[in-house]
């Protein structure tokens, strides 16, 4: 494995853990006991595997524009790439990395002296600073921020296996699956894919890489390395979670888990070495989340937004909504991400096979299967109206859209001779 695989494999990495891929892993572990390996191989299909092999599939494919737009159609490929592009680069993602660091690495220390108003201005000032030139990203990330990271982690990991806080018990949940694949929606690693991948393409064009075949071997080297990564890391924080069931009380937000978990470990020297690998975790998915979103703008538009116009205001969005606290940036996140996540989950999983798939109508059937059942499956879930879908196979386990989800491809791979065109054929990796 090369250099410049391995340093936008570690970018890659750090763009990926973020603040979700913090907090959700020990929850997991606590409420899963002794089924946490479950749970956490759940959490890593859905998460960590599906996302990296996505930025693989979707840049052999022509990119996160080219590719979605050509399975899905132009119109709503542009609604489905717009959609996880919005969540995961300035309404959601962005301010909630600002408001864990905030939580988690202010207060412990400072309480609310410091507002999170000040707070923000100061950590988004700091993003833009860091992304206004959109080739360094990658750079930044991989060679000096995500190293930091990797240590402050592992540190925290090593301490929980040294020392276990407790014995892993009975799980407390009924759903571990269903648990461990909600964590991985929760995430958005997956929506992720769409901007990350743009920004994986333009470093490995920018280290040299002119021909498809060798941009191509770049790409599948570094995510491997940020898949290895991050399935071990997540791995460790799942089994401190299970640890810590008979410790820590079970009310406590999922932000308050990891900080008394570190607390319990390693007392106030953890909980700072927390708020840096918080701080850092953060901040890399943030400069990677601003500038894959300043991108896919500029692009969208035709260059009539400039990146930096674009990043400008993805900033001032996200600086706007992180004020609003963790606890109701996760409560808006959830209906949405359970919409979106099904069909772009199953467009990109679809792309792996697009030299076997004639034309887009298993594409177009799939997606349209997904979309379907997760508006009404999210309906359900903030109503109680709807409780037939209960019965749904694979409810239980978080699925209940994977049917629809095959029904439609089914449906669109029977009505394949009237498909329109087929999907982009592999070529180049050029400029969209």
């Amino acid at each position: 494995m090369n250099k410049d695989a391995l340093v936008v494999g570690l970018a890659l990495f750090a763009m990926f853990f973020g603040a979700g891929n913090l907090i959700f892993p020990p929850y997991l572990g606590m409420e899963s006991g002794w089924e946490w390996p479950l749970g956490v191989t759940c959490f890593i299909i859905f998460d960590v595997v599906i996302s990296c092999v996505g930025v693989y599939a979707i840049n052999g494919a022509g990119g996160s524009v080219m590719a979605v737009e050509g399975a899905l159609g132009k119109r709503a490929g542009l609604v489905l790439n717009t959609a996880a592009i919005l969540c995961i680069g300035m309404l959601i993602a962005p301010p909630r990395c600002a408001a864990t660091t905030y939580e988690m690495a202010i207060v412990p220390w400072l309480g609310d002296s410091i507002g999170i108003l000040p707070f923000s201005l100061v950590f988004f000032a700091v993003v833009l600073a860091l992304t206004l030139r959109p080739t360094r990203i990658i750079d930044v990330i991989g060679k000096i921020l995500t190293p930091l990271l990797v240590v402050g982690v592992i540190v925290m990991v090593v301490a929980g296996i040294a020392a276990p806080l407790g014995p892993v018990v009975a799980p407390e949940s009924q759903t571990v699956v269903a648990d461990g694949v909600l964590a991985g929606y929760q995430t958005m690693d997956i929506l992720a894919v769409a901007g990350f991948a743009i920004l994986v393409q333009e470093s490995v064009r920018a280290a040299g890489y002119a021909d498809r075949k060798s941009q191509m071997r770049v790409t599948a080297r570094a995510s491997l390395v940020a898949c290895v990564l991050l399935a071990a890391i997540y791995a460790g924080l799942t089994y401190l979670g299970a640890t810590a069931a008979t410790v820590i009380p079970h009310d406590i937000s999922q932000a308050e888990l990891i900080t008394m978990i570190v607390w319990q470990l390693m007392g106030e020297p953890g909980v700072a070495v927390l708020g840096i690998v918080v701080g850092l975790a953060c901040l890399t998915t943030a400069i990677g989340l601003c500038g894959s979103a300043a991108d896919y703008l500029e692009r969208v538009t035709g260059r009539r937004v400039s990146y930096q116009q674009a990043l400008i205001a993805v900033v001032v969005v996200s600086l706007l909504i992180c004020n609003l606290g963790l606890t109701s940036i996760i409560q808006l996140a959830s209906p949405i991400l359970s919409v979106i996540c099904p069909p772009f989950m199953t467009t990109v999983v679809l792309l792996l096979f697009r030299r076997r798939l004639h034309g887009t109508a298993v594409f177009k059937g799939a997606a349209a299967g997904a979309v379907a059942a997760s508006l009404v499956l999210t309906v359900h879930d903030l109503t109680g109206a709807l409780a037939f879908v209960e019965a749904a196979p694979l409810y239980a386990y978080g699925f209940a859209w994977l049917l629809p989800a095959i029904l439609g491809g089914l449906i669109g791979a029977l009505s394949t001779k009237t498909s329109l065109r087929k999907p982009p054929a592999d070529k180049p990796l050029t400029e969209q």
